[in-house]
């Protein structure tokens, strides 16, 4: 690595995506429909107060890397699922 980065590190895309636009990817990846989104409370259900960090939401950018012109293979989360997808086929 020519710029060292020291601290916390987001490992995300540069582009960040909704949990709508992760589930579309994922299902086009694996070349199954995305028929619907699970509802809110049987998440709850099934993982209790988990179920909050599954439900909520941030906005998360790579700043340290963007930062020290890192240059991402998958800047986009559909590129990123596809070939991890492949790679397990």
């Amino acid at each position: 690595m020519q710029n060292p980065i020291s601290g916390p590190i987001n490992l995300t895309t540069p582009n960040p995506s909704t949990n709508q636009e992760f589930t579309a990817a994922l299902a086009r990846a694996m070349h199954r429909p995305a028929l619907f989104p699970v509802p809110a409370i049987a998440l709850k259900i099934a993982f209790g107060g988990f179920s909050e960090e599954m439900l909520g939401s941030k906005k998360v950018l790579p700043e340290a890397l963007l930062a020290s012109g890192f240059t991402f293979d998958y800047p986009h989360l559909g590129g990123a699922i596809s070939a991890l997808v492949d790679a397990q086929s």
